[in-house]
């Protein structure tokens, strides 16, 4: 286990919770599920309320042969004529969460990028596993550019983002499909403590220290989960596992931010000196002592309001025209 010695003393307290986390495994799943639901829902009900965005949940056409897609809208009540927009993929490793999951974070994001955030519900692995999550982003993806003027967004200024799993092989795996696609261009991805590598899956022993919140073990079967096979091996599509992508040219400015002591963040530094390599503009961030969630185990931690205040800064920048700096 990490040593209690790396990590923030203001993030150190709340790992005292952390042995409340249930098992992550196929006969715990449904059960897993109903207590991380609980969890999300007592953590909504206890962190202010982001005043200032209105949200409205409604479903839209999702792939070929699926079913609508739920998505939550946010969108500032200060709104500009046109918006500026960021599909958001949430996190719980393919195979937990909702619209809630993230709520906080991407009601905090429409207000401080004074853009809409479209997150999305996409089905969830095991049952339905790549390319079925990733193709219910694509498609929110779609309807959000092909609605951009009935919405009042700017069809220029459409961004991917994500957390964890939702923000590698969702997000990171979204902008990949949507460069090769050609038909929605993508203008910045924004992806925090990605989950990209499908081969990180060494457990724990005595001699490979497990990590705080996202284990090892959790790794493992979620990549399998998703995958529908033993992750790691060969012939597993990129689109899948980001960090599998040989061409990274011409992807949009990126935004990564991971801790240290979390389980990616040795992946994240690889994928952003690859995309570096690939010219494409990076701006990394690792803060020292963080484990997987800090940002919202801890709120007031100063590294947590450090991390939040980089990304919406780098939300805003990606979202302002070089002629009109913020």
């Amino acid at each position: 286990m990490t040593d209690p010695g790396r990590i923030d003393p203001e993030l150190l307290p709340a790992t005292v919770h952390f042995h409340k986390y249930p098992p992550l495994n196929t006969q715990a799943l449904a059960a897993t599920r109903e207590i991380s639901a609980r969890m999300i829902a007592t953590k909504k009900a206890q962190v202010p309320v982001v005043e200032g965005v209105e949200f409205e949940d409604l479903t839209v056409p999702g792939p070929p042969g699926g079913p609508e897609v739920p998505v939550r809208i946010y969108t500032p009540e200060a709104r500009e004529a046109e918006l500026p927009a960021l599909l958001w993929c949430h996190h719980g490793g393919f195979v937990m969460g909702g619209l809630d999951s993230d709520h906080h974070a991407t009601a905090e994001m429409a207000k401080a990028a004074n853009c809409m955030v479209v997150s999305v519900d996409y089905r969830m692995a095991p049952e339905h596993p790549y390319p079925a999550p990733l193709e219910d982003c694509y498609a929110a993806l779609k309807w959000l550019h092909g609605e951009a003027e009935h919405l009042g967004v700017d069809q220029a200024r459409i961004a991917i983002g994500g957390l964890s799993a939702g923000g590698g092989a969702l997000a990171a795996g979204l902008t990949l499909l949507a460069r090769d696609r050609g038909k929605v261009p993508i203008t910045f991805q924004l992806l925090l403590s990605p989950m990209l590598d499908d081969s990180n899956i060494l457990q724990a022993g005595k001699s490979v220290v497990d990590t705080l919140v996202w284990k090892r073990s959790y790794n493992l079967f979620s990549w399998t989960s998703y995958l529908n096979r033993e992750p790691g091996g060969d012939g597993i599509d990129y689109y899948a596992a980001a960090a599998r992508a040989k061409d990274l040219t011409g992807l949009p400015p990126t935004f990564i931010s991971v801790g240290d002591i979390d389980l990616f963040a040795q992946e994240n530094l690889t994928y952003a000196g690859r995309l570096i390599t690939a010219n494409v503009p990076v701006e990394l961030h690792v803060y020292s002592g963080a484990y997987h969630g800090f940002e919202s185990q801890v709120l007031e931690a100063e590294v947590s309001k450090r991390s939040v205040a980089n990304r919406d800064r780098a939300l805003r920048r990606a979202f302002t025209p070089w002629d009109n700096p913020p």
